[in-house]
């Protein structure tokens, strides 16, 4: 299936690197839900830019089954056809400023829970609401958004970065589990990117410091990160599954 055959639902799509990637879809002539839980002008903004006919904004969060399922039905319903690509982007609310942050002194389990909620909890109620359609469709894909902060700690963001962690184990058996309906399970993880309303509170110097430690001498931006989640739903990458692809111009190299 060609990505201008795919119905694409991208989770926290209303602002930053949702709405990047929810673009990046429409750009190849796919058809997308545009999910937000707050951003509301926003999201309706950018169902409204793409066309009525190719783009919906829908309400839910991701963290309420229920919202979930009913977000799933509206879509299949406005479209006919059921999602056949989720894009697990959804985060909890979190300020990417490491000076801020808690360190592993003081950080209280409630801000584990909270990330753990938003992060794996969402992508299993997307996930599971999204295999029956895709079933039906004799395939799909799924592509979860990840960090290369487990594999490269820089910040103290420790619930976030275990989280994201959690969510590539569960990415990896959650491909095992639905290969054998061609439904594949993928992760694209950047670092700190340049710039979303998540990562404007952190400071130049970190970006620059980040852009120098890498070979390409750049910070990545949503556009990159967007790039790679298109090769994931792509039929070049029909043959791939259960893996974590990082895209930080270099900085960690697997």
């Amino acid at each position: 299936m060609h990505i201008n055959e795919h119905l694409v639902l991208v989770t926290g799509a209303g602002r930053g690197l949702g709405r990047h990637i929810v673009e990046a879809f429409a750009d190849e002539g796919a058809a997308v839900v545009v999910n937000y839980r707050s951003s509301a002008d926003n999201a309706r903004e950018i169902a409204a830019t793409i066309g009525a006919d190719r783009a919906v904004a829908i309400a839910a969060d991701v963290t309420d089954r229920a919202q979930v399922d009913a977000m799933f039905a509206t879509a299949r319903e406005y479209f006919g056809r059921p999602v056949t690509t989720v894009v697990n982007n959804a985060l909890p609310d979190f300020l990417f400023n490491g000076d801020a942050r808690e360190k592993a002194d003081r950080i209280g389990g409630e801000a584990f829970t909270a990330q753990f909620d938003g992060i794996v909890k969402g992508a299993v109620n997307t996930i599971q609401a999204a295999v029956p359609g895709m079933r039906e469709a004799s395939g799909g894909s799924v592509i979860n958004i990840g960090t290369n902060l487990f594999q490269h700690p820089v910040v103290p963001y420790h619930d976030y970065t275990a989280a994201k962690a959690a969510l590539l184990s569960l990415t990896r058996t959650f491909a095992a589990d639905l290969g054998p309906d061609g439904i594949r399970v993928n992760m694209v993880s950047g670092g700190l990117l340049r710039t979303t309303d998540a990562s404007a509170a952190t400071p130049e110097a970190v970006f620059d410091l980040i852009a120098s430690s890498t070979p390409l001498r750049k910070v990545t931006t949503p556009a990159d990160i967007a790039a790679a989640v298109l090769f994931f739903a792509s039929d070049w990458a029909r043959a791939v599954t259960g893996q974590n692809l990082v895209v930080d111009g270099g900085l960690v190299m697997n």
